[in-house]
């Protein structure tokens, strides 16, 4: 981009060759000049074509070509009060701003100094010069080729900027990134201002002569052979020296002397740890041993815990099955804690060992992390490294005295513990509880959850129903505390009993019916059928009818559709008991007139005549009152068994009826032979 500097020799005014010039006729000078202008009187040296040629060469030579936005060399001629005067052998002087050269006071006339040609004239005819952009065009030529070759350059960090750093290189302000100071992550800057640091530079650009440089680069390229040295030389179980770079959750960087090595949170100690932080600390120093290392992903796994014995080979002898220990909770599963008794042996205490007592126990309501506690050995396997715990065993097993204490029968109050759809936990005395069921809760109402009846931190009074020791479970009821009221209530709600009640729901299927005395029945959904159609609904109050009671399940079967259907069947039987007995008197007529006729002469025919009427009479009321009797007893057989029975049994109890027959028939044809 620049031309290669040229100086210029300067040519005494005196020696520069005169072209040769031929005589002429001089016309003689006036009276008032004193000058003689005759030619052939002057001192003229005369040059041949030879060294006129010569000399115009040599002229030629002073003059140079001068263009804009280039780089030349200038002498100093003169200093000013605000420029520096510079000859750089062009038909003019150019001008250099005086604050532009920060050595101001060794400055001196005669020195040279690469200049930038800004201007060839300006509106004033100067040439303009500047010594800034030249020292620019120059530094940022350097750093090009820095660039290209990858040549270590060295910068000095002038001032801290939004992200990095600024570092003068070759007198050109370029950018140095925050991530590419060093290796390990910067937060402060403010160290590095006033520093000098070897750069590498890594990005340029050309169209506003921009440039990016790097020291971490320096530093990787080093690391990166000492990585290769390092891991030339590792060894599994091999021990190094190295230096905390970086605490993360999962584990710590080692710094290895230019290689990075990775220490996990479970390799760091034999005991549980929480996180790296709490037993390393940043730039720490310290042993690991290599644990195992990648050679082409270029990772290393160290360890801390590797260089100490483990704590189960150390443990004291006398800690056997039946020791007393303590310890800290360091884990809680589901299933139970995790205590440990010194770093690194840790024993389970499950959650079937907290207490005497039946009821379930959730480990991690019951245990806290870091809570101290004292256990019982159950189990110890020193070459499997496994210890069981037991905490209820530090204490006498209630169960022994169970039935001492809690015979069957014994009526005690305990405290809600839990609540399950099918029953209610009662805890009696520390370890021990049993259950009350659903179904013994009450006698006369039925509960779809416990929480309708109690709820838990309740006081409740129950019964010992049973003791089942081999199992360690107590039956437990709290509707024994009063007698049994189905004695009582069999004599109140007899079958075919009817009584007023309350609707309390009613569904699909059918309908529970609030009876007296608290009591509920329930009636299925055709017996809930009103007279006047449709279906009862809640807080209907009518009269039911009990159909079936069941005192050992407890079950009140009822019907409001049969009360209003016994009531009206009960007005149909009215009619017919008339029918009935209309029909016996006819037929009783009938036979004192055959016994008149049997009697009699027959000469009377108008007497036959009437009683040939009267018997006609009787036989058709006898006729439609067994039609009438028929349709009865084919609505009867759709009735109910129970109904069947009693309807059996009245038509037993009823009179029996004589069958009018025709009065000129035969007595063999007669159905039935009439009573006298």
């Amino acid at each position: 981009m620049s031309e290669e500097t040229q100086e210029l020799p300067v040519t005494p005014a005196a020696e520069t060759p005169q072209p040769e010039k031929k005589a002429v006729h001089v016309p003689a000078p006036t009276a008032h000049d004193d000058f003689d202008w005759t030619v052939d009187k002057r001192n003229v040296v005369r040059y041949d074509k030879a060294q006129h040629d010569e000399y115009d060469v040599l002229y030629g030579s002073t003059l140079r070509t001068l263009e804009d936005n280039q780089i030349v060399k200038g002498q100093v001629v003169a200093i000013t009060n605000t420029d520096v005067v510079f000859n750089i052998g062009f038909k003019s002087d150019g001008l250099v701003p005086l604050s532009e050269f920060r050595d101001q006071e060794e400055l001196q006339i005669g020195e040279s100094y690469d200049v930038y040609v800004v201007s060839k004239e300006d509106k004033k005819g100067h040439l303009i010069l500047s010594r800034k952009n030249a020292k620019l065009l120059k530094a940022w030529e350097q750093i090009v080729n820095a660039a290209a070759t990858g040549e270590v350059v060295t910068g000095r960090i002038s001032s801290k900027t939004k992200g990095g750093l600024i570092a003068n290189v070759f007198g050109l302000d370029t950018f140095l990134p925050g991530s590419q100071i060093d290796v390990k992550p910067i937060t402060d800057y403010d160290i590095y201002v006033g520093k000098t640091l070897e750069l590498k530079v890594v990005k340029i650009n050309e169209a506003i002569k921009n440039a990016v440089v790097s020291h971490k680069a320096l530093i990787e390229s080093d690391i990166e052979n000492q990585r290769e040295e390092i891991i030339g030389k590792l060894e599994k179980g091999q021990v190094l020296e190295g230096t905390i770079k970086n605490i993360t959750d999962f584990g710590a960087f080692i710094d290895l002397g230019g290689v990075d090595g990775l220490l996990y949170i479970t390799d760091i100690s034999w005991g549980r740890i929480s996180h790296p932080s709490e037993v390393l600390t940043l730039n720490q120093k310290l042993n690991v041993v290599v644990l195992d290392y990648d050679d082409q992903k270029k990772r290393i796994s160290l360890g801390l815990k590797q260089l100490q014995p483990h704590p189960w080979d150390t443990l004291d002898s006398t800690i056997e099955v039946g020791t007393k220990v303590s310890g800290k909770i360091v884990n809680i599963e589901d299933y139970g804690a995790f205590l440990e008794i010194v770093p690194g042996v840790e024993g389970l205490i499950h959650v079937s060992e907290v207490s005497w007592s039946s009821a379930p126990t959730n480990s991690r309501e019951f245990f806290k992390l870091g809570d101290t506690h004292e256990a019982i050995v159950m189990t110890i396997d020193r070459e499997e490294r496994k210890m069981s715990l037991s905490l209820k065993r530090l204490t006498e097993d209630p169960w022994m005295k169970i039935a001492e204490k809690f015979p069957v029968g014994t009526r005690v109050t305990g405290l809600v513990k839990n609540l399950t759809p099918y029953g209610v936990f009662v805890e009696l005395t520390d370890g021990i509880g049993g259950m009350v069921h659903i179904s013994d809760l009450s006698w006369t109402k039925r509960y779809n959850h416990p929480s309708e009846f109690t709820k838990a931190g309740a006081n409740l009074d129950v019964v010992v129903l049973d003791i089942d020791n081999e199992n360690r479970k107590l039956s437990l009821g709290h509707k024994q505390i009063e007698e049994d009221p189905w004695d009582t209530f069999e004599t109140v709600f007899p079958v075919g009993s009817i009584h007023e009640a309350s609707v309390m729901t009613a569904d699909d299927k059918g309908a529970v019916v609030l009876l007296p005395y608290g009591l509920e029945g329930y009636a299925p959904k055709k017996h809930t059928a009103k007279e006047n159609g449709g279906y009862l609904a809640a807080d209907d109050k009518v009269a039911f009818k009990v159909l079936e009671f069941n005192r050992n399940d407890k079950r009140i079967l009822l019907s409001h559709a049969r009360v209003w259907e016994d009531a009206k069947r009960q007005g149909e039987e009215v009619v017919k008991t008339e029918k009935k007995q209309e029909a016996a008197t006819a037929t009783k007529k009938v036979k004192e007139i055959q016994k008149s006729i049997e009697k009699s002469t027959l000469g009377d025919l108008s007497a036959l005549s009437d009683l040939k009427e009267k018997m006609d009479t009787a036989s058709a009321k006898k006729d439609a009152a067994a039609k009438e009797e028929k349709a009865e007893a084919a609505a009867a057989a759709e009735t109910p068994a129970v109904e069947e029975k009693v309807a059996k049994k009245a038509k037993k109890e009823a009179p029996k009826e004589d069958a009018a027959g025709d009065l000129f028939a035969p007595p063999a044809a007669e159905e039935e032979k009439a009573p006298e």
